[in-house]
């Protein structure tokens, strides 16, 4: 009964109860399914980038939220982040092995909506 803060995984295998509000999966499927989360993950597919070319290739993201979603990226090792100790520092973001994995899907669900629809679809 005192199951409380305890982390609960399903009985089936090693998979976590997405749905409790104390898995570890569930922030970083927020983070991943975030407003811009998504975007950061698809910009990162093909290359790696700079800050400025990430905020450049995501339109309408601030510079703080691209700041805060590349933070939890990083922190859920989906984004590697790498400083060349350059004066200023250049900071390059790429995507880990995992961030290539979980990544992937995400391009394919882009592409098959982008595929759907007409190119006189607003947007």
């Amino acid at each position: 009964m005192g199951e409380g803060a305890q982390l609960r995984q399903a009985e089936v295998g090693d998979r976590y109860e997405v749905f409790h509000t104390d898995c570890p999966a569930r922030d970083m499927v927020d983070h991943v399914t975030s407003r811009w989360g998504i975007w950061v993950l698809i910009s990162l597919r093909s290359n790696d980038l700079r800050f400025y070319e990430l905020r450049n290739s995501i339109q309408g993201i601030s510079e703080k939220m691209l700041a805060q979603t590349l933070r939890a990226l990083v922190q859920d090792g989906l984004i590697w982040r790498e400083v060349e100790p350059t004066t200023p520092p250049q900071v390059t973001y790429r995507l880990s092995e995992f961030g290539q994995d979980v990544s992937e899907p995400l391009t394919d669900l882009f592409d098959r909506i982008t595929r759907r629809l007409s190119p006189h679809s607003p947007g």
